[in-house]
């Protein structure tokens, strides 16, 4: 995925709650707005994303307050000293994670400038196609390496019951994909 499709994926998410995009170009770079995609192209390519990601309009509305994100955290490991004195090792699993808060923009606003690739942060908050297609992949190879390949399929087996289905706790479902062009390309513009 390119820079450019990356921003217009963002740049779309925070025109959805409410940013302003056009405004915010023309107040605060002083160009005169000619498109969506034009002005697109101009912050790839003179790198002038970086005042738009670190612009508060922004960030409260990608981050919208109260509203829940849901990120992927990357897989880990770390050396670590065990009580004998030995050093395990420690490999985590990545996962995916939620979280909801009023100020949850200022937090991020904070870490992403910690990060070292601004936009390489704010990707990890959102479910791109290239990444649902890579987790699919090795889902189904997961799949076909449990396949027996005896001629006769045995019945599926019902799914253990765990403490988080007792609790009517299930695993939410992902969310819808885009298709096509982002609806801020083709509305007009205020």
């Amino acid at each position: 995925m390119t820079r450019l499709e990356l921003l217009t994926i963002v740049v779309g998410r925070a025109r959805g709650n409410g940013f302003e995009f056009r405004r915010w170009y023309t107040s605060r770079l002083g160009i005169p707005w000619i498109s969506a995609e034009a002005s697109l192209k101009l912050l790839d390519q003179q790198r002038r994303y970086y005042a738009l990601l670190f612009s508060h309009e922004f960030a409260n509305a990608f981050w919208k307050a109260g509203e829940e994100i849901t990120f992927s955290v990357p897989s880990q490991s770390f050396q670590r000293p065990m009580p004998d004195g030995s050093i395990k090792t420690v490999q985590r699993q990545g996962f995916m994670r939620r979280s909801a808060r009023k100020d949850a923009w200022k937090y991020h606003l904070r870490e992403m400038a910690l990060a070292e690739e601004p936009l390489r942060y704010l990707r990890k908050y959102l479910n791109v196609e290239e990444d649902l297609t890579e987790e699919l992949a090795a889902a189904t190879a997961d799949e076909a390496a449990e396949i027996p390949t005896r001629r006769r399929a045995k019945a599926p087996k019902p799914p253990a019951s765990s403490a988080s289905a007792k609790h009517g706790r299930t695993k939410p479902l992902p969310r819808p994909l885009p298709t096509g062009v982002p609806a801020f390309l083709t509305r007009p513009f205020k």
